[in-house]
């Protein structure tokens, strides 16, 4: 019982997994341990604490005309941090899908830019990649910087997408999913709800932490309302506490 809690709690979802505390609160210093150790084997960055995102991407990016830019021209807007790579067929799925919802949230006149953090296996593969992709970039040949952001938000798996807001926080680990649920981007930049309905896209979460499912009859048009309506307050209250104690809920 005592491990199950603990992969729930430290939303484990692959092994070998290394995860790093700290001691005296508990709380999560870093999530992808085993980066760290292959990076880091002198143990010089210890103790592996979150960097700001502005630190972490610091350096040149690319546009896909071989045009670079400075990493602080991202400042002031949403940036969606995207973790992805040309072998893996969901990653492709989603890119063509990525590329039409950044063209409607920058014509709605949005401060938006998507960064590629390439997982692919060589420089040919990520360059035949990165020019179906209308954003910028990290150097395929920066290994170093593309680890360390892989570090900072824990990934386990690809495709990820991560939404910060203007000041580099993040606002959903789930980009991926708001993304695919939302295809006319209305709801850019995609706050987290407190409660969601149970979609194919969405079923991911259910492997990230403990869930309450809660089952209604789809043939009463009420009845899903009515059920929303009487946990949205409880969802909203555990969200807000974990909030207050700088938790993932």
């Amino acid at each position: 019982l005592l491990q199950l809690k603990l992969w729930n709690k430290y939303r484990v979802s692959n092994i070998p997994s290394l995860i790093f505390i700290d001691a005296s609160t508990g709380k999560v210093v870093c999530r992808n341990g085993l980066l760290v150790i292959r990076d880091d084997p002198e143990g010089l960055e210890f103790p592996w604490g979150p960097k700001p995102f502005s630190e972490v991407v610091a350096g040149p990016l690319l546009r896909n005309n071989g045009q670079t830019l400075d990493s602080n021209a991202l400042e002031g807007s949403h940036v969606g941090v995207y973790f992805s790579a040309h072998w893996c067929p969901p990653c492709r799925s989603l890119t063509r899908v990525l590329v039409e919802s950044y063209r409607k949230i920058k014509e709605a006149g949005q401060k938006f830019e998507i960064l590629f953090v390439s997982a692919d296996r060589s420089e040919d593969s990520f360059k035949q990649y990165f020019s179906e992709m209308p954003w910028v970039a990290v150097p395929y040949a920066d290994e170093a910087r593309r680890s360390r952001l892989n570090r900072l938000y824990g990934i386990q798996g690809i495709p990820t997408l991560i939404v910060l807001d203007s000041k580099g926080d993040v606002i959903t680990r789930q980009g991926r999913v708001e993304v695919l649920n939302d295809i006319e981007c209305r709801e850019f930049p995609w706050h987290p709800k407190p409660v969601l309905e149970l979609t194919d896209s969405n079923a991911v979460q259910l492997n990230e932490g403990p869930c309450l499912v809660l089952f209604v009859d789809s043939e009463d048009d009420g009845e899903s309302e009515a059920a929303k309506q009487l946990i949205q307050p409880i969802a909203e209250k555990i969200i807000a506490k974990y909030k207050a104690k700088e938790e993932e809920a």
